[in-house]
């Protein structure tokens, strides 16, 4: 296992626990923390050799971007609060596990989205996630999934895990499904996965929400 340094959340107070991730985020390094659906690997948004770090850890395609996450509703909205969707998820939805996608702000890189016009966030509903980010500030991060397995939940498997500077244990994560995805680009939400949050319950909190148009082709024989 390729994995600086471990720690386990259930054995320290969660203050000391966002202290030692912020240690190594300040420090330009990469991290795999809970989060509420799986853990994430992430590392300071503004720091190119981190997130370069990680693209190579994950054998991540650089055309796929990593994902935002803060620590709050407000400062979700600190990147969108142009965008009316947004201020609604904002005040009704946050926080949840939900992945939503806004457009860039003009001062994101375009290295951090890829080159896309989008940017998608998450604003977990997990305590002591939302408490490391707190300290540490935003993260820049994607899921940690292993071999034969879409996502990492617990202690098994320790040694299969991409290499990271600090590793934070905390058994398993408080869903055992994926994200939903939703898309806030445009006039109506527009789900691009549904997953913990249905779409129906999406459709309660956001209004009108979207559903890709899947072309069906009739197979002829």
């Amino acid at each position: 296992m390729s994995i600086g340094a471990v720690i386990d959340a259930r054995e320290m107070a969660p203050a000391d626990v966002a202290e030692e991730v912020a240690n190594v985020v300040f420090a330009g390094g990469t991290v795999i923390v809970p989060n509420d659906t799986s853990y994430l690997i992430g590392c300071d948004p503004y720091r190119s050799p981190a997130i370069d770090r990680i693209y190579a850890a994950k054998g991540r395609p650089d055309n796929r971007p990593l994902t935002m996450h803060v620590a709050s509703p407000q400062e979700f909205l600190e990147y969108a609060s142009d965008n009316p969707l947004a201020v609604v998820a904002a005040k009704r939805l946050l926080p949840a596990p939900v992945i939503l996608l806004v457009s860039k702000p003009d001062f994101i890189s375009d290295e951090l989205a890829a080159g896309l016009s989008t940017l998608a966030f998450r604003v977990p509903e997990d305590a002591l996630a939302r408490g490391i980010l707190e300290r540490c500030g935003p993260l820049a991060g994607t899921t940690v999934s292993l071999a034969g397995k879409p996502r990492y939940r617990g202690d098994e498997d320790e040694e299969m895990l991409p290499p990271a500077d600090l590793l934070v244990r905390y058994g398993p994560t408080r869903y055992d499904r994926e994200s939903s995805i939703v898309d806030l680009t445009g006039a109506h939400a527009r789900i691009l996965r549904e997953g913990v949050v249905s779409s129906e319950r999406l459709s309660e909190l956001l209004g009108p929400v979207e559903r890709p148009t899947i072309k069906v082709r009739t197979q002829h024989i």
